[in-house]
């Protein structure tokens, strides 16, 4: 018998294969002896007098991956570790309170962030030292990780008392950045012309989006300039939306075969993408399309919201109608790999005439535009392609659509890049409102339908004693939710109630808000905690209020009581979102590209609160109708109820279908503003003549 271990067998296993996280059984077979965040951590930490070497990542992370083959794998590295540190490794996507206090604390030391986050710690958590990615040796004026980790350790071990007053000087640092911004005079309209003129400034009228390479598509900052532009009626608003939209949809950072956005460009003309694709990318983009499209009705934003979800259907979508996290940049250990073409291998598919035509609209060379290869993109209008290959655009146009077909069925048989099918509770429900709100801008069912379907998952998975977890896998729901899972499936619900009128889902949304109020207001200095009241004790509890790649959890709460307030006439919504609001009511105007989303609900707090109510049968045709024009007006600051008559329960939640009642027995559609209704209408024409005149 071989003394040789079977070759299926893992040589190391440490803690992480315990884990449900797709990013620590990465870890798990690491020489590495990793333990989870945790109790048992902390107090082998202590019992060793050791510090803590924290690593944070995520699974589509491309350099957490090289960091991890260059150091955690290699063994002689993984034994410095281990015998110098106890080795912490975290998901940031699980553990953003964690993600968020060691990332502040990197970018307070270093002046950057990013992840592989690398953090030194004291046993207590308190941080001392920290940085990103490491190389395996000294090379280009970077420390070497073998190095930085002997170097580390000595410090440790020769100067305790220098090592404690950098991490309690951090410690008091971190702490006293939880408090609210100073405000900063009067909320008013004027904060929102200021925001314009910051993102005009910022604006990239060749290129489209905002700022230099990289380029991130900046979803939330295009919703505030799309109800800017509905508001004032200014045409450079609606513009830098769609020139941006359209040269995404139009580049490389969009799958123009099988549709969905990588998370954002390396250069200025969204030609190279950063190839992972991320949920809350994608359900942002594919709303702000939808809204796009309903303001103009361009086919091109239909086809891209449509192309977009149906990616996340057929390829992020659990059976339970959970909605996965992440598909990674890399596959066989290369980034963008499974993308990419070779000119012969479009020929080879398409063959010789539809190849070259199919290659001229893609601009698919034998040199490539990246690498030797080609990032699909469409760098001209297909009519002017079509003139100069001297076909008829319906050719081209039969050529381009047999060649995503048959390109995309031949890329199924690579190797794919790796999944992350966690299901996070707040990039759920972030995905859960773009297929409600998308469902009735097209007016696709099937998406109002898997918005549902998203719902019941939460609410019967990711809710335990009326409180919300994390984080769902194969099964296991687990960690306490924050703040941004609360919120964010607010939103999601608020717009499947009124995509449907079902009132089951303003119940659920009212009753999740009433439980983000109580785990998460801070009642002495008012705004919410990114940590509920049931939390672990961390060194600091956070408070956010800068959007980033997802809305904050504060502006997702502001935005969604609002939106309570004005359907319920809840006022203590409303006092709780106008306190979020002013806490960075100056900041809002100047620094457009970090409050898109905060914008967004100072707009809607501003704003002329306007209510919808139908009330009819909602399997009655004509109530259908009313229902439809209703939602399709684009209108952020208006807010949509039905019912059928004498629904008294309804009547009960939703102030604005009280008392109100079919007219000559016809289904009715109630316009009010502050309260006060205009005569009810039962023609759809005149629905919608009310609405125009808003």
């Amino acid at each position: 018998m071989s003394d040789k271990p079977d070759a299926a067998e893992p040589m190391f296993t440490n803690r992480l294969a315990s884990e449900t996280s797709p990013y620590l059984l990465q870890h798990a077979h690491n020489p590495v002896d990793w333990f989870p965040w945790g109790d048992e951590a902390i107090a082998e930490a202590r019992a060793a007098d050791k510090p803590i070497l924290l690593s944070i990542g995520y699974s589509a992370c491309h350099w957490c991956h090289v960091m991890a083959h260059e150091s955690f794998e290699d063994e002689s590295t993984a034994a410095l570790m281990n015998s110098l540190f106890v080795n912490v490794k975290v998901d940031r996507e699980e553990r953003p309170d964690i993600d968020s206090i060691y990332m502040h604390a990197v970018q307070m030391m270093t002046g950057h962030g990013g992840w592989p986050l690398t953090m030194f710690l004291r046993p207590d958590g308190a941080p001392f030292f920290g940085g990103t990615y490491f190389p395996p040796e000294d090379r280009h004026g970077m420390t070497g990780f073998p190095t930085l980790l002997e170097r580390v350790a000595e410090i440790y071990r020769t100067r305790r008392d220098e090592i404690d007053r950098q991490a309690s000087t951090m410690v008091e640092s971190l702490r006293a950045s939880t408090r609210l911004p100073a405000r900063e005079g009067d909320l008013s309209f004027a904060i929102l012309d200021e925001a314009f003129r910051s993102a005009s400034r910022t604006f990239d009228p060749k290129d489209g989006g905002f700022g230099r390479a990289p380029k991130f598509p900046a979803p939330m900052l295009m919703d505030f300039l799309l109800r800017y532009h509905a508001r004032t009626e200014r045409p450079d608003a609606l513009f830098m939306v769609e020139h941006s939209l359209e040269k995404m949809a139009y580049g490389g950072i969009y799958d123009q075969i099988g549709g969905g956005f990588a998370r954002y460009a390396t250069d200025d003309r969204w030609l190279v993408p950063h190839f992972e694709k991320m949920l809350y990318d994608n359900a942002q983009l594919a709303r702000v399309y939808a809204d796009a499209y309903r303001l103009t009705g361009k086919p091109l934003y239909r086809r891209v919201v449509e192309e977009t979800l149906d990616y996340v259907l057929r390829e992020m979508t659990a059976d339970v109608g959970a909605f996965y996290s992440a598909q990674d940049a890399d596959s066989e250990g290369v980034e963008g790999k499974f993308y990419v073409w070779t000119a012969d291998e479009v020929k080879s598919v398409l063959g010789e005439e539809d190849g070259r035509l199919f290659a001229s609209a893609f601009d698919v060379t034998k040199a490539g535009n990246w690498e030797h290869t080609n990032i699909l993109h469409v760098p001209k209008e297909l009519s002017a392609v079509a003139r100069i290959e001297g076909v008829s655009p319906e050719r081209l146009q039969a050529a381009v659509e047999r060649g995503r077909r048959e390109l995309y069925e031949v890329r199924a048989k690579r190797v794919w890049p790796g999944l992350d099918d966690k299901s996070l509770t707040s990039w759920n429900g972030l995905t859960m409102r773009a297929f409600a709100e998308a469902g009735v801008a097209l007016d696709r069912e099937d998406y109002v339908d898997a918005a549902r379907r998203n719902a019941e998952f939460v609410l019967e998975h990711l809710k335990r004693d009326g409180l919300l977890l994390r984080t769902y896998k194969n099964g296991v729901s687990k960690l306490n939710g924050y703040l941004e899972d609360y919120a964010f499936v607010i939103e999601g619900l608020v717009s499947i109630y009124e995509a449907t009128f079902e009132l089951r889902w303003l119940q659920e949304a009212t009753s999740l808000a009433d439980t983000m109020i109580e785990e998460f207001w801070d009642e002495r200095d008012g705004g919410f905690y990114f940590t509920g009241t049931a939390h672990e004790e961390l060194i600091r509890r956070t408070k956010e209020f800068e959007d980033n790649a997802t809305p904050s959890g504060n502006s997702s709460a502001a935005w969604g009581l609002l939106r309570l307030a004005a359907l319920t006439g809840r006022t203590v919504y409303r006092d709780r979102a106008e306190t979020v609001i002013e806490a960075v009511g100056g900041a809002l105007g100047q620094y457009s590209r970090a409050f898109g989303h905060a914008l967004c609900a100072l707009d809607t707090m501003l704003s002329t609160s306007v209510e919808v109510a139908i009330i009819g049968d909602p399997a009655d045709e004509a109530a259908r109708s009313l229902a439809r024009v209703a939602r399709l007006h684009y209108g952020p600051g208006v807010v949509i109820a039905g019912a059928a008559p004498g629904d008294a329960a309804a009547a009960a939640l939703v102030p604005v279908l009280a008392d109100r009642g079919l007219v000559d027995g016809e289904p009715a559609a109630y316009v009010c503003q502050n309260r006060t209704c205009s005569l009810p209408v039962t023609k759809v024409e005149e629905l919608a003549e009310q609405l125009a005149a808003l």
